[in-house]
């Protein structure tokens, strides 16, 4: 098994001011585009055979700005957890009308639970663990903790103890060459 490099997307406005973001569909900021670029020289130390990317703006244009957009595809079990109703809504305001909520527990209301991420994740797994070469995948972040979680087997609402900062990677890998010893070997790399 190779490594699996899991790559947030650069700064948006909504992940700048901590709005919980879903589907939609936002642009890298001025400084999302330049983390974009700066990742892009960090990720080039490495190959990889396969470079899969979120359908969502803030990822494929990442992907681009890091270099990999000719050979990139896109497969949408990578786009970020639905948030439904608490779209755009920070922490604090979602505390006001359900206090004590958390993404990775409770779900969102009118989006994606706990167990649908799993689902989803698992599916993605499956598929990508049968490429027999590196790999990188463009997401967000809510969705690649909650990848990394199943990844080393534990459940999606695990996910909430590890953190991925913008334009950051992680790299999920195994030990000793061990299909059933999966590991993160590295999390939220920025430099």
């Amino acid at each position: 098994m190779t490594p699996i490099y899991v790559i947030r997307h650069g700064e948006t406005e909504w992940s700048r001011d901590r709005r919980h973001t879903g589907r939609t569909d936002l642009p890298l900021t001025a400084r999302g585009e330049a983390q974009a670029r700066a990742l892009g020289t960090r990720l080039h130390a490495f190959s990889f055979a396969h470079v899969i990317t979120s359908p969502q703006r803030r990822a494929v244009d990442t992907c681009a700005l890091a270099g990999y957009r000719a050979v990139a595809e896109v497969d949408e079990d990578l786009r970020e957890w639905d948030c439904g109703d608490y779209e755009g809504l920070t922490l604090a305001e979602i505390h006001t009308t359900r206090p004590g909520w958390l993404l990775y527990r409770d779900g969102c209301p009118g989006g994606e639970s706990p167990a649908d991420i799993d689902a989803r994740a698992d599916a993605l797994l499956e598929r990508i663990r049968t490429l027999d070469a590196p790999i990188a995948l463009f997401s967000h972040s809510h969705f690649l903790c909650a990848l990394a979680a199943r990844w080393i087997g534990l459940r999606a609402s695990d996910g909430g103890r590890l953190r991925l900062d913008t334009a950051a990677y992680g790299i999920l890998a195994v030990e000793h060459e061990r299909v059933e010893e999966p590991s993160l070997t590295g999390w939220n790399i920025t430099t």
